[in-house]
């Protein structure tokens, strides 16, 4: 059976591909008739990257899991550099995106294609990020860890509380963020 943390990993990665995914049908819809809820809803689906996976996930990734798997499995150590890289990067970008925005929100269209083409840029990235430490380092992390190890990962991720994934621990603070995106967003990651 496969470490606990690694299903976690990957739960996670589905949320948040889902939350990236969501957004850019939100893009392709545009505001409509109804700008203040799709202003709205995509402020929350910015909030939750900068929320979960920016100061939850990315956190355990590069503190705990990669350290141990670079020490292992030295082949993926310049995959892991460039992960742990752009982990250190993550909090500005999506900083950037919400000040985008918000640009776009309060001055107008004008601001419209700038934020499209940001978003669109660091949906792509993302997911590529993404793709790498499930093709390149959880393998390895698989492969070459120990129990020890494990241990070690298992107890970390065990803490997260994404709202976004079922059957694991939830910080009710976060219901409300729930509900709002799940109300609201397109389908796959909501009922709006």
């Amino acid at each position: 059976m496969p470490p606990v943390s690694l299903q976690i990993i990957r739960e996670e990665h589905a949320s948040l591909a889902a939350v990236l995914q969501s957004l850019r049908l939100l893009m392709d819809q545009g505001p409509g008739d109804n700008p203040a809820t799709f202003f709205d809803v995509t402020r929350a689906m910015l909030f939750y990257i900068d929320e979960f996976p920016e100061r939850q996930h990315h956190p355990k990734e590069s503190e705990c899991l990669f350290p141990r798997v670079a020490l292992c499995a030295p082949h993926v150590a310049e995959v892991i550099a460039r992960l742990d890289k752009e982990h250190e990067s993550g909090e500005a970008a999506v900083r950037e995106l919400q000040h985008l925005l918000l640009g776009w929100e309060l001055m107008g269209e004008g601001r419209r294609e700038a934020f499209v083409q940001a978003l669109g840029r660091y949906i792509d990235f993302y997911l590529n990020h993404m793709r790498l430490e499930e093709t390149q380092v959880l393998p390895a992390a698989q492969a070459y860890l120990g129990p020890e190890d494990w241990a070690a990962v298992d107890a970390a991720f065990a803490t997260n509380t994404n709202p976004l994934t079922h059957g694991r621990p939830r910080d009710p603070a976060y219901d409300r963020l729930f509900t709002r995106i799940a109300m609201r967003a397109p389908s796959p990651i909501g009922l709006g």
